[in-house]
């Protein structure tokens, strides 16, 4: 009853063309090029130059940035605590309208 049922492969119809033979090339190699002479090093220098002006900017752009860094982190440090002031005043508020509410029943 539920048997598969395998597909038969029917013969080409048309024209069938041959395959295509490949003759294979020959190979050609080159002559290898001669290696270059080595190149003498250059002088050693000290790649940053420093000049009194220079100094003078880095010690600029980093006072520069500890202060921005040290404004940021200052300004996260008062959120927090007047967030934890605020919610524990709110908690005492609300803890002696409970206990206030409490007596009077």
């Amino acid at each position: 009853m539920l048997r598969p049922k395998i597909p038969t492969n029917p013969m080409p119809t048309g024209i069938v063309t041959p395959p295509v033979v490949i003759e294979p090339t020959t190979v050609v190699q080159h002559p290898v090029a001669p290696t270059p002479m080595p190149v003498a090093p250059a002088p050693a220098r000290p790649t940053v130059q420093l000049t009194p002006g220079a100094v003078l900017a880095l010690v600029g752009g980093g006072t520069a940035v500890v202060l921005v860094v040290g404004a940021v982190l200052i300004s996260m440090l008062l959120a927090v605590a007047i967030t934890a002031a605020s919610l524990a005043i709110c908690a005492l508020v609300i803890r002696s309208l409970i206990t206030a509410d409490a007596k009077r029943r």
